[in-house]
């Protein structure tokens, strides 16, 4: 009886353990930020934004100019002047944020300069991680970087470092 007891609190512990879930976390953030490439991307593409940034400004500027000149001339203009006054700034408003919207809009240029030099990086980086679930047999890895669940991370399950090693790239040395 005892013995039969034994053996099948073994077994229940056997194939309660096969059941367990191997996982691991990784810190995108940090990968990315050992990865040369990514950062010069992510220059180029700040770059880019401040110019389209500072343009914006600009014509921000050309219209509220417009617009103050206007409030202070608008007693001494004809109303058919007026109109052509208001007209005008409000095209100038309608340009400003056209060309708002066409470079930093829902799938903008800006949105698809991110896409050309920095979506690639991000993709091997995940292809990395894929590599590092299958060859260690995870079956599930947390990105501590980007998820506002994860609440404790033991550093021991960290494996950013092995990402890196699989992209070619020292940890913690760029």
């Amino acid at each position: 009886m005892k013995k039969s007891l034994l053996v099948l609190l073994v077994l229940l512990a056997t194939a309660g353990s096969s059941f367990a879930q191997r996982f691991a976390y990784v810190n995108t953030d940090y990968i990315l930020g050992n990865i040369p490439a990514f950062e010069e991307a992510q220059k180029q593409v700040d770059e880019i934004s401040k110019q389209w940034s500072a343009e914006i400004t600009k014509k921000q500027k050309e219209i509220e100019d417009l617009y103050r000149k206007f409030q202070n001339e608008q007693y001494l203009l004809t109303e058919e002047v007026k109109k052509q006054r208001i007209q005008e700034i409000e095209a100038k408003e309608k340009a400003m944020k056209d060309y708002q919207k066409e470079k930093f809009g829902y799938e903008g240029e800006l949105f698809q300069k991110r896409e050309e030099l920095v979506k690639p990086i991000q993709d091997e980086v995940y292809a990395a991680i894929e590599k590092l679930a299958k060859e260690r047999g995870y079956d599930f890895i947390f990105d501590k970087a980007n998820s506002t669940t994860v609440l404790f991370a033991d550093e021991k399950n960290d494996r950013s470092d092995d990402v890196l090693r699989i992209l070619g790239v020292t940890p913690g040395g760029k």
